[in-house]
């Protein structure tokens, strides 16, 4: 068994995918010790992906395990700054040169 799995999701964090997504995640927890979500492919995201995204820090926590989320696409960054939320979720998120400028 490995003990490390990314999962690159590429359907929207939408009320339309969460419950695909939120299985394909408890079963990457079941089996690995440390789990990382690339969210680079992400478009649209809602608070249901929200909710996913919390769940997924929650469970690895209860069970004792790392969730590691990664490559904040621009509409997860939106919506987590949005809502402030990245202190919470705890993951760095690499803020292209060109968006923090404000050049």
């Amino acid at each position: 068994m490995s003990t490390n799995q990314r999962l690159l999701l590429e359907d929207d964090l939408t009320i339309y995918h969460a419950a695909a997504h939120k299985a394909r995640l408890l079963e990457a927890l079941e089996t690995h010790d440390d789990v990382e979500v690339d969210l680079s492919k992400i478009a649209e995201m809602d608070t249901a992906g929200v909710q996913l995204l919390v769940f997924l820090k929650r469970e690895a926590q209860r069970l004792g395990k790392r969730a590691r989320i990664v490559g904040h696409s621009p509409a997860v960054r939106d919506v987590i700054d949005f809502l402030h939320l990245a202190a919470w979720l705890g993951d760095p998120m690499v803020i292209p040169s060109a968006q923090g400028t404000g050049a």
